[in-house]
């Protein structure tokens, strides 16, 4: 399978407008237009019978510590972990494309409605759950997609990691409120393909 966007090259910048978070002049950070990427994929295998669609920064710093402080930044060396911002579960194998802004049109605060989602398909909550837990403005049940929205400080260029998975199933097997590792798990052994996408963001403006 081949998965490619119209919103950005591969290996590319993710566009603002995508994004949940772009640089503000004073407060360094301000929410964005957060619309979902056009995505398309040809090649899929003749018997798929459901499509999994994921998405997860790979960058994020594993110690919160230095994350938005002012006066600091978020060292390069920092050692990374994964952060989902989207999935997608039992997204119909003849679906060739996803028009941009199709899933997710600007910021909802304390997050989007789910798992039902467009389409017939189902979104499982992507990890700003936890990172706005606690918090009476945002904190909430997020699902579906939510754009890039790295530290304003981080030396480090963020990569998102977009994969698309064919599988041998027509329901993915995972139940209820579920998450990116979740359905990692619920998908071994089932997948015929896999076709993968990657788009880069930051909002510090020395990020390397």
């Amino acid at each position: 399978m081949r998965l490619l966007s119209e919103s950005f090259s591969d290996g590319g910048p993710i566009p603002a407008r995508c994004a949940l978070g772009k640089p503000h002049p004073t407060d360094h950070f301000t929410f964005s237009d957060n619309l979902s990427p056009h995505l398309a994929w040809e090649g899929v295998p003749e018997g798929a019978k459901s499509l999994v669609l994921l998405l997860a920064d790979v960058d994020v710093p594993t110690r919160p510590d230095d994350v938005n402080q002012e006066g600091r930044t978020v060292p390069y060396e920092l050692p990374r972990g994964e952060f989902f911002h989207w999935v997608l579960v039992d997204l119909s194998p003849k679906t060739r494309s996803l028009a941009e802004g199709a899933f997710s049109r600007g910021v909802t605060k304390k997050g989007k409605s789910g798992p039902a989602g467009p389409q017939g398909t189902r979104q499982g909550l992507n990890d700003y759950t936890g990172w706005f837990a606690g918090n009476p403005d945002l904190g909430g049940t997020w699902f579906g997609y939510d754009g890039p929205g790295p530290p304003w400080n981080d030396e480090r260029l963020h990569h998102y990691h977009f994969e698309l998975l064919a599988l041998d199933v027509d329901r993915c097997p995972v139940e209820g409120s579920f998450t990116g590792p979740r359905v990692r798990a619920a998908v071994a052994g089932h997948i015929a393909a896999r076709a993968t996408l990657v788009g880069t963001y930051a909002i510090y403006p020395r990020a390397r």
